[in-house]
């Protein structure tokens, strides 16, 4: 090399991403957030739309079914339990039915071991019925009340009587009350005939009556007049307008021997007792009344 010579150097300049050491890893987590938010809102908004029926209904299907529990072999899912009673591990289910079957040191008495008296096989089936026939009404009291408030909701007729509609259930049934609003009442002053807008409430209301097979009873109600009086005309009154609104119903579809009762009770049962004078206190009260249990027979009668 020549003495004026000077070395030549070679510079190798490498070109970065642009995202630094994550590089695009921020979208993937950005788009999960977002996925995130959008089924956290939508779950949101099912929960303020569903009824609480619905959300009863989603609980149950969610719920885990239930697991029958066995003290057999070690007491595990896949546990087993042996066959014969030979064997030094022969411990299994047949061991578990001797203990949990009744005793049987005196065949001949009656009366179980704390004094009182076993129960009959037709009683225990009776209650056992009886038990299933009143959850099996609830379902339907629910399915009813349910389809109900849809066909109000529905049509549009129908949506802007909907305060008008009261549904609940009693000791005695289903309770649908067709109350008076202030401006919107279902019987003209003094008249025991039931308006146009009673009349539509009370056809629709026939439609949830004609899918259940139980009983009608049908009160009648008024509200107090001034000074909290309650004229002897208010229980002409209150039983014409449950006798009218029979009618009504009988003339949609509902057969007259479903009627259990119709009566008017005037002022006697307001449905705001602290202020009697309020006018829904004046309703018409339609009630499907619960059917009595069957009672098992008793054989010391």
């Amino acid at each position: 090399m020549a003495v004026g010579d000077q070395p030549i150097v070679i510079k190798k300049v490498k070109k970065g991403g642009g995202g630094g050491h994550h590089g695009g890893a921020w979208k993937v987590a950005y788009a999960d957030f977002v996925t995130a938010m959008m089924a956290f809102f939508l779950l949101m908004w099912l929960i303020n739309t569903t009824s609480p029926e619905q959300k009863r209904g989603i609980a149950d299907y969610f719920a885990p079914a239930s697991v029958s529990q066995t003290m057999s072999g070690a007491g595990g899912i896949l546990a087993g339990s042996a066959l014969g009673k030979d064997g030094s591990k022969s411990a299994g289910s047949s061991d578990v039915i001797e203990e949990l079957a009744p005793s049987s040191e005196n065949p001949n008495d009656g009366d179980s071991k704390d004094g009182s008296k076993p129960q009959q096989p037709e009683q225990g089936l009776a209650a056992a019925q009886a038990e299933k026939d009143q959850e099996r009404e609830a379902a339907a009291f629910a399915s009813a009340a349910q389809s109900l408030r849809q066909a109000l909701q529905s049509m549009p007729e129908l949506a802007e009587l909907s305060k008008n509609i009261i549904i609940d259930e009693t000791p005695e049934g289903l309770r649908i009350q067709l109350v008076d609003q202030e401006g919107r009442s279902m019987f003209n002053q003094g008249s025991a005939q039931p308006n146009e807008r009673a009349k539509l409430l009370l056809r629709a209301i026939s439609k949830i009556i004609n899918q259940l097979p139980n009983r009608i009873s049908i009160y009648g109600h008024t509200s107090a007049s001034s000074g909290g009086t309650k004229p002897a005309s208010d229980w002409q009154l209150s039983a014409a307008r449950a006798d009218a609104s029979r009618g009504v119903l009988q003339a949609a579809g509902v057969e007259g021997d479903r009627i259990y009762q119709v009566a008017g009770k005037a002022t006697s049962e307001p449905l705001y007792p602290d202020d009697p004078m309020l006018p829904g206190n004046r309703r018409i009260a339609i009630v499907l009344l619960r059917e009595a249990p069957v009672l098992p027979p008793n054989p010391g009668l």
